[in-house]
């Protein structure tokens, strides 16, 4: 008996998952094909009741900026600040040991 409850309620929740993937699926698709309002600035509209909370800023407007900036760095200024931090940190021994290398 047991074994049927089982089996009914995971086919329920089987269920309500496939229902509620088929559900979003539809969702995303009637998102992409909603055309793209831009106000006469030509600047893209985002619907700030969707808007994902980090693309506005403390103003609640959404902010208009790169969100990831790299800048170039050669190997050798990357490990040089590596050793810097790595020297600074309070676990850290003298660098004139012997480097952590035992014979």
């Amino acid at each position: 008996m047991l074994h049927l409850i089982y089996i009914v309620a995971f086919t329920v929740l089987a269920f309500l998952a496939i229902s509620n993937l088929i559900r979003n699926l539809m969702m995303l698709g009637t998102d992409v094909r909603r055309p793209v309002r831009s106000d006469r600035q030509g600047n893209r509209s985002i619907n700030l009741e969707n808007a994902h909370p980090e693309l506005l800023d403390e103003s609640g407007k959404v902010v208009r900026e790169p969100y990831l900036v790299m800048r170039s760095v050669s190997v050798d200024d990357a490990r040089e600040r590596l050793d810097a931090l790595y020297d600074s940190s309070p676990g850290s021994t003298d660098s004139s040991e012997d480097d952590g290398v035992e014979s």
